[in-house]
């Protein structure tokens, strides 16, 4: 193989076979792109090396022991035996020490179809109990946090492997969970062991995605779903989010990325729901709602509009604000994430038009998040939407009804808050959101549409985490920021170019929807992610209709019920209000 880098390359001989590698590569990543499945539990694609699970190892010559393919630099001549019997056996034991440290609730686990420890116990033919007496941990007596709506921790089933710690710390910068005790007493929880609900957990959801098993899940509601749908007076309207169209057929067999929106509508009205809308409709309307926030901020006295207006989509983002920076709360966008609208006027406009008592209409979110569902029990939404179910809920359900989607006719959305463009498509990945608001702020402010050519962003950061823009608009250069990741977005709010800034996009997962916390797992997620955003990039070209404003059924909405964008009616149902919640520790 030949590596595709300006570095020098280094030559391996693995298994017998000659493979090149990029000087300062891993042995690990050599592997990998040379197509060697080598097992790990504790690495992350993107991080440093943490050689903690020890189930990487390979035979080096020369090397007087076993070493970690994740921390082993490549070298020029070095020879590599992957599978011999010495590196079988060190990765069998290593799962068996696991396993008998782990309750054995496989069939009953929440995890049991994608667990990392199973499958690669399974694969190494590891025994269970072999090493059992005595290695317990206490860990195993303690009970599953259940406190927050969005994630459920059951310490039992930590393998200590570190990944939620690394991921809060290193990707997020937040820190809500670490490792804590020694030796026995050993685990991974919030400060002095505090509940989930009260640590400063933004529940973006990217310990649960990385996990390799059941310590950390999000809350299971479909036990919930399925009774509200067995209700006979009750009107059960669903929404799916953007980056949902693009991720469920992955779990049936598709390829990552494959777009099933009309398949997933006609898989749900099989489980029974009433309509099926969609929340690319509350995309648009966001778009149209944000953009007047921004042309009126930029027209205002800036001691009067704060700027830069910062977006307000996504959860995990606006509670991290709220935690951390409470002074920047005025700059956040008073528009509800998109799902919220949808939610909102399902209980007015649809309710009306169709004759509904509002108090017997419920909304189910589906959504690529795990912060959704604690969004959806703030008091200052009022209850808009009632449940909120993951994407792996979603296929969950699916499974359990006997449904493929990826095998039905694809169906429309049910009319009202059906129609989409592709500027609503594209919020499911970083950029998205702010690249929408940006057509639809221009035709507002100059009446003509914005040419794509000026939308190319310039990259300020490591890996595109921070990108930025300058557009006229009018007589006015508007400077824009789009941010992924947590930790980056401190860095631009900490920066001095923050005060500069007209407009900032932040989302808290890595490439935006697509790389969220209630998304489908898999070993190559960075790849997954960057698959489904191209896959809503698509989407979005060949939309018949771009801008938002092109939407009849947003025009229809306005012209009916909400008058116009920002209207009394439209801050009363489409806008909130956020809550100061305190630093629980110095920045």
């Amino acid at each position: 193989m030949t590596a595709a880098s300006d570095k020098p390359t280094v030559r391996l001989t693995v298994d017998g076979r000659l493979v090149e590698a990029r000087q300062g590569q891993t042995l690990l990543e050599a592997l990998r792109q040379a197509g060697y499945e080598v097992p790990t539990l504790c690495h992350l694609e993107g991080l440093a090396p943490f050689g903690g699970c020890r189930l990487c190892v390979v035979e080096v010559s020369g090397a007087r022991t076993l070493v970690t393919a994740c921390s082993q630099p490549v070298s020029e001549g070095m020879v590599v035996r992957t599978h011999t019997p010495a590196v079988h056996k060190a990765r069998r034991q290593v799962l068996e020490l696991l396993l008998a440290d782990h309750p054995q609730e496989c069939a009953s686990c929440l995890r049991s179809d994608d667990c990392g420890l199973r499958s690669l116990a399974a694969r190494y033919g590891a025994r269970v109990g072999l090493w059992a007496d005595g290695v317990h941990r206490r860990a195993l007596k303690e009970e599953p946090d259940v406190s927050s709506p969005s994630i459920v921790r059951d310490a039992a089933k930590c393998i200590l492997c570190g990944r939620c710690v690394r991921i809060c710390q290193e990707q997020q910068g937040i820190g809500a969970i670490d490792f804590t005790g020694r030796g026995f007493d050993l685990g991974v929880a919030p400060a002095f062991k505090a509940p989930l609900s009260e640590a400063a957990c933004v529940y973006c959801g990217q310990c649960v995605v990385h996990c390799p098993t059941g310590a950390l899940t999000e809350r299971d509601d479909t036990g919930r779903a399925w009774e509200l749908l067995g209700r006979p007076d009750t009107t059960v309207v669903v929404q799916i989010a953007p980056a949902v169209r693009v991720s469920v057929a992955e779990a049936f067999g598709a390829p990552v990325g494959t777009p099933i929106t009309g398949q997933i509508v006609a898989a749900l009205r099989r489980l029974g729901f009433s309509r099926v809308f969609d929340t690319d409709f509350g995309a648009d309307l966001t778009v149209m709602e944000e953009a007047a926030e921004l042309v009126h901020r930029l027209a205002a006295p800036r001691e009067q509009a704060p700027l830069p207006l910062m977006t307000s989509c996504c959860p995990g983002w606006v509670k991290y604000v709220e935690h951390y920076f409470p002074e920047r709360l005025g700059h956040l966008s008073s528009c509800r994430s998109p799902h919220e609208m949808v939610g909102a006027l399902a209980k007015t406009y649809y309710a009306e038009k169709e004759g509904l008592d509002p108090s017997h209409v419920v909304m189910v979110s589906i959504m690529p998040c795990t912060a959704k569902k604690f969004e959806a029990q703030r008091e200052e939404l009022q209850g808009s939407v009632d449940l909120v179910l993951t994407t792996r809920e979603l296929v969950r359900m699916l499974r359990l009804a006997g449904i493929d989607p990826t095998r039905l006719e694809p169906e429309a959305f049910d009319p009202l808050m059906g129609a989409s463009t592709g500027a609503a498509v594209i919020f499911g990945r970083t950029g998205g959101v702010a690249e929408a608001a940006l057509r639809t702020a221009y035709w507002m402010a100059t009446g003509k549409d914005l040419p794509e050519e000026k939308l190319e962003w310039e990259e300020l950061h490591r890996a595109g985490q921070i990108r930025r823009l300058r557009v006229e608009l009018g007589s006015r250069v508007l400077r824009c920021a789009v941010v992924d990741g947590l930790k980056a977005a401190r860095e631009l709010l900490e920066s001095p170019e923050y005060e500069q800034l007209d407009f900032v996009e932040v989302m808290a997962c890595p490439g935006g929807c697509v790389g969220g916390g209630g998304q489908m797992r898999g070993q190559d997620l960075v790849a997954r992610v960057e698959r489904r955003a191209q896959s809503l990039a698509g989407l979005d070209r060949t939309s018949p209709l771009r801008r938002a404003h092109e939407n009849p059924e947003i025009r229809a909405v306005y012209q009916e019920y909400l008058g116009s964008p920002g209207s009394a009616r439209s801050h009363q149902l489409l806008h909130t209000h956020y809550v100061d919640r305190g630093v629980p520790l110095a920045r």
